[in-house]
């Protein structure tokens, strides 16, 4: 059986990708902390591992016995990260640092893949084209804005200078569906017959359903490693959206007939980023809205061209925005009814 190493499984997308894994028949491990919720990774063919993220010897010692064989695992996702943090230091750490440190203990273990799959963000291109809206490509000069998209960077840069190990880079725009938090956030104000957005001018929003994105890794895993090692993809959907459109698929899917429209202004919205970013420092923990959010909201153009995967590893996404709505919606309905 090919051998797979998820590291960060414990989130929204790790347990998709341990699902889809064991589905397509490899043997998986995937890592976790302590206090991560194995909700979703409650399958006994999973090889579950601990790690201390923040001490790399019991990493090494931990990694070191679960390691297959004398060469290790063939390939390795790298999943693990933060979207939102009280500060950069804690952006920097999570993002680059943990990636640092992991890269470092495999190599000292002995364990060098074929394939080491790390999930970065279409945020660390930075605004693009806000004139004629033309896509976002891998090949850009990456200029990120917000301090999310500066961490990832960061790390890209260690895998593609530093490593030594044969990297493949993916850059996804949103990623949606069941379990996650965020998007789910915004289908609650739907269903409430509210949609909120930021500022007036035209925006183009792109999007990816995790299923999607997870078999795009599966498929860049099987693509020849010459190929796709050592290479950047933007992974979205081939068409934008408009906030409208958006707001009517999900409207349509929970059988809301009228929902109100909010626009904020910039400035307004700027304000209460700032606000509750403050607030969030106060409490010690992190703010959904915040000054990093604010930057990625006002962006306009996240239109996406993913000719590379397409070419490389034949990547060609199932569910269009109204198909993997329906899915998610459905999901947000059956927990909400659950209650």
């Amino acid at each position: 059986m090919k051998r797979l190493l998820i590291v960060g499984a414990g989130g929204f997308i790790g347990g998709f990708i341990a699902r889809e894994g064991l589905n397509r028949g490899y043997e998986v491990w995937a890592t976790v902390r302590s206090t991560t919720s194995l909700r979703y990774l409650d399958d006994e063919r999973i090889h579950i591992v601990t790690l201390d993220y923040d001490d790399p010897d019991q990493m090494a010692v931990t990694l070191d016995k679960e390691m297959p064989g004398d060469t290790g695992w063939e390939y390795i996702i790298y999943n693990l990260g933060a979207t939102k943090a009280l500060d950069f230091p804690e952006f920097n750490r999570v993002n680059f640092q943990y990636l640092r440190s992991v890269g470092e203990v495999l190599k000292s273990i002995g364990c060098t893949p074929q394939i080491f799959l790390f999930m970065s963000s279409l945020s660390v291109l930075g605004p693009g084209d806000e004139i004629s809206y033309s896509p976002l490509d891998a090949n850009m000069i990456p200029q990120p804005n917000t301090r999310y998209g500066v961490s990832k960077l960061k790390a890209e840069q260690w895998l593609e200078f530093q490593s030594g190990l044969p990297w493949v880079i993916f850059r996804p725009t949103g990623v949606y569906g069941p379990h996650d938090k965020d998007y789910k956030m915004m289908i609650q104000a739907i269903d409430s017959h509210v949609d909120f957005g930021v500022g007036y001018r035209k925006q183009l929003l792109t999007f990816i359903y995790v299923e999607d994105l997870v078999s795009a890794m599966y498929d860049c895993l099987a693509a020849d490693p010459e190929k796709v090692t050592r290479k950047k993809y933007i992974i979205s959907e081939k068409r934008a959206y408009t906030q409208k459109e958006f707001r009517d698929i999900v409207a349509a899917e929970l059988n809301r007939k009228v929902v109100l429209p909010v626009v904020l202004p910039l400035w307004a919205t700027y304000g209460a980023s700032y606000v509750a970013e403050k607030i969030g420092r106060l409490r010690l923990k992190p703010s959904t809205l915040n000054r990093d959010k604010y930057n990625i909201m006002k962006q306009r153009n996240w239109n996406a061209d993913t000719t590379d995967a397409e070419r490389d590893f034949g990547f060609n996404p199932r569910h269009s925005l109204r198909d993997g709505i329906a899915k998610t919606v459905a999901a947000y309905l059956a927990e909400k009814n659950n209650k």
